[in-house]
């Protein structure tokens, strides 16, 4: 009998931004979900001890708002196989999981799980990955932890905490350094866990046939003509899903003179082109890529022209990991056309930007 999958959204943000709050508020409210959270940080940080008694290897506490809590050491594939174990002989009931990783922790190895173990694969469905950044110690955060700069880069939503305590140009500029070092997170404010949980479940940060969401902003400063180029609007407007900003005329001057002291190792960049992709190239290409740079490509994320083809191509990747689906057809009044999003460590911008464009159809 074929399982639905049961989606995953992994939880992670430096010690201190308010993953506590947030998970404590699952765990207790009548929001109606069902949700099975794997808490794997002990001592005081970690989720109320009238929750969890932490002496024990682990355990799984069922809570009184039907969420169930487990506490894991060591080995995060035993513990999703248990609970689907559980869940398959109907001891649990559960729709959904939440992994909250520790504050130190790079998501990537936790993501990998969900394409590496083909039982966990086959069973659960990565849905995305959530950061929490707290506004307060954001910009000092960010310049002392690579950690942190890890948990950025790779987040499909980005949850901005303790907005309160800080002045307004303060949680404007950590808005833009977020914004360089990852174009395709939505960023929201978020008051002491106070978020709707459609805010965090069902992002579908993972999933191949999702519209690629690049910050309209963002673009508008790589490329100051995309803005206006037809098609290059792919991306929902996402004016709802930011943090309320003010006037940005002077976005591009302002940015990088904001910037200048934040050199952060993790940074994004876009491909953009209206020339069809040689299909053999690209993906002798990308190879290459994955296999140089993978460790430090943190996500990375296409809607693809591709020659001779009438549909269009979406690639994403998670490190080495590499996956394409064709996608729907170009409308009718649609200008086909290629853009990608790459979100990493150091990585040689303008080497990889002609490398792309070698791989154009002649």
């Amino acid at each position: 009998m074929n399982e639905p999958n049961v989606p995953v959204t992994v939880l992670t943000g430096f010690l201190g931004a308010g993953k506590t709050t947030l998970l404590n508020r699952i765990l207790k409210e009548s929001h109606g979900h069902r949700i099975a959270v794997i808490e794997n940080e002990f001592g005081p940080a970690g989720v109320d001890n009238d929750l969890l008694v932490a002496d024990t290897e682990e355990q799984i506490v069922e809570m009184n708002n039907g969420c169930i809590c487990c506490t894991v050491r060591g080995d995060l594939v035993r513990i999703l196989a248990e609970l689907k174990d559980k869940r398959s002989r109907g001891e649990l009931v559960f729709e959904r999981v939440i992994i909250e990783t520790t504050g130190m922790a790079n998501p990537g190895p936790v993501t990998q799980t969900f394409f590496m173990d083909d039982d966990i694969a086959s069973y659960y469905l990565l849905d995305a990955v959530v950061t929490l950044v707290d506004a307060k110690h954001g910009h000092a955060t960010l310049d002392a932890q690579p950690e942190a700069q890890n948990q950025v880069g790779f987040a499909d939503r980005i949850l901005l905490t303790k907005t309160d305590l800080v002045p307004a140009d303060e949680v404007e500029s950590l808005h833009e350094r977020l914004l360089q070092m990852n174009p395709r997170a939505p960023i929201r404010a978020v008051h002491m866990g106070e978020i709707p949980l459609a805010e965090v479940l069902d992002l579908r940060g993972f999933n191949l046939n999702a519209i690629l969401e690049i910050d309209p902003q963002f673009l508008a400063a790589e490329h100051p003509d995309a803005a206006r180029t037809p098609g290059a609007d792919d991306h929902h407007d996402h004016d709802d899903d930011h943090v309320h900003h003010h006037d940005h005329g002077d976005h591009e001057q302002g940015g990088h003179h904001r910037h200048h002291h934040h050199d952060d190792a993790i940074k994004a960049f876009v491909f953009q082109s209206a020339r069809p992709f040689d299909a053999g190239k690209l993906e002798e290409y990308m190879g290459a890529l994955t296999q140089v740079y993978g460790q430090d490509m943190l996500r990375y994320k296409g809607v693809l022209f591709m020659n001779g083809s009438p549909r269009r191509m979406i690639l994403q990747g998670v490190h080495m990991l590499m996956g394409a689906d064709v996608g729907r057809p170009w409308g009718k009044d649609e200008k086909p056309g290629s853009k990608m999003v790459f979100i990493g460590r150091n990585l040689p911008k303008d080497a990889i930007l002609k490398g792309l464009e070698a791989c154009l159809a002649r």
